[in-house]
Parts: structure tokens; sequence; C-alpha cells
């Protein structure tokens, strides 16, 4: 074989495919006609995409005059508007209302006082009293008024001990107790260093009064700093008029500034004088709260509304009560559980601080004798299943459980409204035996008070004074009532109020510019 046919038969050899790597197809092709291995690629069109102008072809354009217009346009326009909204927000400003300042408000003008005269009767002792705190809180009281506590006889000036806490209410340490407690619950404590409190004259005489005055003098200073927030006493009048005044009230009140948290508190007691006396104590004693009886002494609204239209400008400094001065409860004059919710609804809304007894809150009935009522505990404490229940004395406990979220109701609303806390005070109506007023501070909800204690329906046409800058509304809605057919929030009209005997009403109604 030559060379030539030997170089054929090796082209032969590799055209030549291992069977083993033959195509599976029966001839040897694709499915598609083309050969096994062959790859199809598809090369994609040009796609077309944005560069944008260059910087060159930009600074062309917006040298352009079109465009050099349109910039000045939008941006004369930008400065216009907001020129515009600056002159806007200053009219605004200009022609709104301006807000009244705020009066100066101390801890005992912000709530409810709540006098505790007998902690055995009230608690067992000081140790219950710490221990009923929780509760007493509930009722938003923000200070309570202890005592008198001190050891004394009756009519006996050598016996008085204003340092010495009688061992039937407790121990200095358990009346420390209840002040920690109360002040990390917000509440301020009061004590009560009026001197002769079990005899027939608060300072034992007049010959007596200026060595007594400074005894307590002397006593304040000690119990201030121990941490109490205030000295109460009775019988303003008699300790005023002493010498030795002066260094009483400069013991409680001394060394006050504009800066301090919490100012210490002088309070005293008056009875059977009237109110222009009242206004004049206010003025010349320095006292930062006077108690006072006209509310229990005048059973008249012609006199109740008189008396408040000359304590009004003083409420900051007035304190108001049913029995409170006396340090009776407050069922002792109202006899119905309809009249003690009446009474609840006018002290809270009166101008000035609301002053309770202990057990005011639930109507408890006031001794037969000189001694204090025991408190009542077991008011939320149901019949067990099975028992045998007193009808009679269920209802009571239920009744009492109204009472006191009636009153709870009441000192949440006047927390929280300052036409209540500090506004103004208008008259409205009066009459023998029913009253009504407006309370109105700036341009917070207005609320108006109405009360018939009598024993028959009053129809009251309510209407302020031909000089008064208010205006009153044809109609306002009711926000708390006594009486079932003046039902929460309905529009009862002004000009014809019909309360029933024993009710009161509570209006509402808004501030309009």
């Amino acid at each position: 074989m030559n060379k030539d046919a030997e170089i054929d038969m090796k082209d032969v050899e590799l055209n030549e495919l291992d069977p083993e790597k033959q195509p599976m197809t029966g001839d040897g092709q694709a499915p598609s006609g083309e050969k096994n291995g062959s790859v199809k690629v598809k090369v994609p069109e040009d796609e077309v995409s944005f560069t944008g102008l260059s910087k060159e072809e930009l600074m062309q354009v917006a040298g352009t005059p079109g465009w050099v217009r349109t910039r000045w346009v939008l941006l004369i326009l930008f400065w216009l508007g907001w020129v515009g909204m600056l002159a806007g927000a200053i009219v605004i400003i200009v022609q709104a209302p301006r807000c009244k300042p705020i009066p100066e408000m101390n801890w005992w003008n912000e709530g409810p006082l709540y006098q505790i005269s007998d902690a055995e009767a009230f608690a067992g002792g000081l140790e219950g009293v710490e221990n009923k705190l929780d509760s007493v809180n509930q009722l938003k009281v923000k200070g309570l008024v202890l005592g008198p506590l001190h050891t004394v006889q009756a009519d006996r000036p050598s016996t008085l001990d204003l340092l010495e806490v009688t061992p039937s209410q407790g121990s200095q340490e358990a009346l420390l107790g209840v002040l920690k407690k109360a002040h990390k619950k917000g509440i301020s404590v009061v004590l009560d260093l009026t001197p002769n409190y079990l005899g027939a004259d608060p300072w034992f005489s007049a010959s007596t009064s200026g060595d007594v005055v400074e005894k307590v003098k002397a006593a304040a200073e000690r119990w201030l700093d121990l941490g109490f927030d205030g000295i109460k006493i009775s019988d303003l009048g008699a300790a005023s008029s002493s010498v030795d005044w002066s260094l009483l009230q400069a013991a409680v009140q001394g060394n006050r500034t504009k800066d301090d948290d919490k100012k210490r508190a002088l309070m005293g007691v008056v009875e059977n004088v009237s109110a222009p006396e009242v206004l004049q104590l206010v003025n010349t004693t320095g006292v930062d709260l006077v108690l006072s009886d006209l509310l229990s002494s005048k059973s008249g609204g012609v006199e109740r509304i008189r008396d408040m239209d000359d304590l009004s400008a003083g409420q900051r400094s007035l304190g108001w009560g049913l029995g409170a001065a006396q340090k009776d409860q407050l069922s002792k004059r109202a006899v119905t559980a309809a009249l003690i919710r009446l009474y609840q609804l006018l002290l809270f809304t009166m101008p000035g601080t609301p002053v309770f007894s202990y057990g005011d809150e639930i109507g408890l009935p006031a001794g037969p004798g000189p001694d204090s009522p025991k408190m009542l505990w077991d008011l939320d404490q149901e019949p067990a299943e099975g028992e045998v229940v007193d009808e009679v004395v269920e209802a009571q406990r239920k009744e009492r459980q109204s009472l006191r979220a009636w009153f709870i109701s009441l000192s949440d609303l006047r927390g929280k409204e300052r036409s209540l806390l500090h506004g103004n005070y208008h008259p409205l109506h009066s009459s023998s035996s029913s009253l009504a007023f407006l309370r109105v501070w700036d341009q917070s909800e207005r609320y108006i008070t109405a009360v018939n204690w009598g024993a028959a329906p009053e129809t009251m046409a309510l209407k302020l004074a031909p000089m008064e800058e208010l205006e009153l509304p044809a109609a306002a809605k009711v926000k708390l009532s006594t009486d079932e057919e003046l039902s929460e929030d309905t529009l009862v009209a002004l000009d014809k109020l019909t309360l029933r005997p024993g009710h009161a009403v509570l209006l509402q109604f808004s501030y309009k510019a």
C-alpha cells in the first residue's frame, strides 16, 4: 500500500464515531433537523438607551431666554407664597383671642380637703389611718386635716402639750407614718393645733390667749420641721387679735419665695360671723384659707347667694363646708341621700375650696351624742352566696356605694375643669329654697350649678345681671344630675329650668367667640 492510501485510511478512522458516542436518534439527526451537539445562540438586537444631554448641551439650553424667564417666574412665585403664609400666620396670631393668664394656685386650691378629727373613730387610730390612705386617695383629695390630736384637759391651760399625741389616737411614730405615706400619694397633711378643743373656749380665755399663741407657735415650728404642710386653728378672730399673732403667722408662712415648690398653709376657722367679716379676716390676718360656717348658718337661697357674691373675689382664700367648721358630718344637716348629693355638688362647684368631714362621701350618719361616728368600711363586701340578706341593710350599703361614686365623679371633674377650679362666679337665680350660678374661665367649658333643697318643685329663669358682658345660650347640656327627669347629655332650656324638690343639676356649655 502506497503512502497516499495510508493517509486516506487514517481519515476514515478519524471520521468514524465511537458507537458509545452515537446519537440516540434513529437516523443520527436531532428532532429539529439540527446536528446533535449544535447550540443555537440568539444574538439580542441592539438596545436603545437614553443617555441624556451632555454638560455642554445643558449649558447651551439653560442660557436660552425661555428657560431664564421660567426660572425667574418660579423663584418669584416661591417667595410670594412664603411671604403670604408668614403674613397669614401673623394675622391669625393677632386676631386670635388672648388666653387669660392662670391665677396663682396653691395645693389647697386644687382639690377638696378631708378632715379626720377623730383617728380612733375613723380607723381605730393613726395606724389605721395610714392603712386607709389608699381609700382616701381614691376620693382625689388634695389635703388631710388631722386632729386635734394633742393632749390637754378641758379648760386647763397648764395641761396643754401640743407636741404629745393623745394615746387613744396613736403615737408620734404612727402620725409620722401617716405623713410619709400621704406624701407618697401626693396628699398634703395639715395638723389642727386648736389648743382647748375639748373645752368651751378654743383659746381657754382672753387673759391666757397670748401665752397660748406662743405655745402654738413653738409647736407649729416643730411639726412643720418634721414635714407637715400646714397648721389649722379654730376661732381665728380671737387668735388674730393676740399681740403674738404675727409671730405664729411668720412661723408658718415665713421665708416663702416664689420658687417654693410647695407652700405651707395657715388655716383658720370662724363661726357666727357675716360674709363681710369673713372677707375682712381674709384681708387682714394673712391666713391662707378661712373656713366659715356660712353655708350651715344660712338656709335661704337669697342669703347664700349674697354671701357668695360678697366672697367670690377672695375664693382662693376661702373654704366652704356644711358642718365642716364644727367638725360635723354633712348628714347632720342634709338628712336624705338626695340632699347629700345636692350639697356635695354645691360644695364642689362653689367659688372656693370644698372642705369635708370624714364619711361625707358616703353620707355617714352623725352620732346621736358628742361622740364621733364610726366610719363604715364594708361597702364593697357583697353578701355571700346563700347568705340570708337583710334587704334594708343591703339597700343602705348600695346607697352609700352610689354616694361615694357621685362624690368621686364631682371631685374628678373639679380637678380637671378650670372654670370650677378658679373660674369667675356670676349669680343667675335665688329664692328661699334654691339658687343657681355660673362658673366661667376664659375659653374653657362653662358650668351652671342649680340646686333646689326645698319641699316643692322650682322653676328657674336663669339670667345674668344686665351689666354682665357674658351671654348665656338658650340651652345647655346636662353634665351631672340628681334628678332622673334631667338625664345626662340632654339639652335643657335656661329660661325655664324646672328642678324637683331636693335635687340638683350641673349644666355645661362651650365658649363661643
